[in-house]
């Protein structure tokens, strides 16, 4: 089977395919600046039938010689996702095909696939790309320290992934990642959140992270923060100026939580926003 069953894009040289790991769940009561039964509302109203349900998406890039993964989504974490090794071989990529890892963060969401179950790492011949002031972060004696218990385990997980990678892992702080690839600080989620721009014979597309992680409520209530955001006033603010800018310039974006559809614009609608998948 090839990855025609997935979700693609063509940016120039790039093809870009929505890997899906499956989903968590989370409830409306970790949102800030929303009760939760008007967040079920826009959930219900945007026909969600779960509404705490999130799904998890990375994405497989291939061009210009390369493989790359961006995110590795949960890996079976808490039960949450674990389907992206099947589907990246339903996609007809096995994962000693992957040269280069791309991580937007490292919460256990995104780097649960990292490490497979025998604990060692899953991509046995990727470069694991990541922001300094993330591996920092989760890195730091003191920020573990002062941790609650609940974040005190994604402390230990991100420190056991980055381990498997050590020999391989490339930190960056400038733009330019790879050829074609920049990577655009996006703050308030974690210190080093990132998302990744694709650019190619004139065409783009924003790979935004977790810019939100319930895009029905956080697109039209951006205001609307979660309690994973490190910063939920500075993460709203990123996503507001975010949002006008991609509505502006009519972007095309890609989310580790929109839909399985994977692909979407943002329309300015008044003062609020909406989501528009591309399929």
């Amino acid at each position: 089977m090839n990855n025609m069953k997935f979700p693609s894009w063509q940016i120039g040289a790039f093809s870009i395919t929505a890997i899906s790991d499956g989903y968590l769940s989370a409830g409306l009561d970790l949102l800030s600046n929303i009760v939760p039964m008007d967040a079920s509302k826009l959930q219900q109203e945007a026909g969600v039938n779960d509404p705490s349900s999130i799904h998890i998406n990375c994405y497989l890039v291939r061009g210009r010689g390369r493989t790359i993964l961006i995110d590795a989504g949960a890996g079976g974490f808490k039960q949450w996702g674990g389907k992206l090794k099947a589907n990246l071989a339903l996609a007809g990529v096995q994962p000693c095909d992957i040269d280069t890892i791309l991580l937007t963060h490292a919460h256990p969401d995104h780097i649960g696939g990292l490490v497979d179950p025998s604990g060692e790492a899953a991509f046995p011949d990727a470069e694991l790309v990541v922001h300094q002031h993330e591996v920092s972060f989760w890195e730091d004696d003191g920020n573990l320290s002062r941790a609650s218990e609940r974040a005190r385990g994604n402390f230990l997980f991100a420190r056991k992934a980055f381990d498997k990678y050590r020999e391989r892992i490339r930190t960056f702080t400038d733009k330019e990642v790879l050829p074609g690839v920049s990577a655009i600080p996006l703050l308030g989620h974690t210190a080093g959140h990132a998302g990744y721009r694709l650019e190619s014979d004139g065409h783009s597309l924003l790979i935004w992270g977790d810019i939100v992680h319930f895009p029905q409520i956080q697109i039209a209530r951006p205001d609307v923060s979660i309690a994973f955001d490190q910063d939920p006033l500075v993460a709203a603010e990123t996503r507001s100026k975010l949002l006008d800018v991609v509505s502006s310039d009519k972007t095309l974006i890609a989310g580790m939580h929109l839909g399985e559809l994977g692909f979407a614009r943002i329309e300015r609608t008044g003062k609020s926003y909406k989501i528009s998948y591309e399929s």
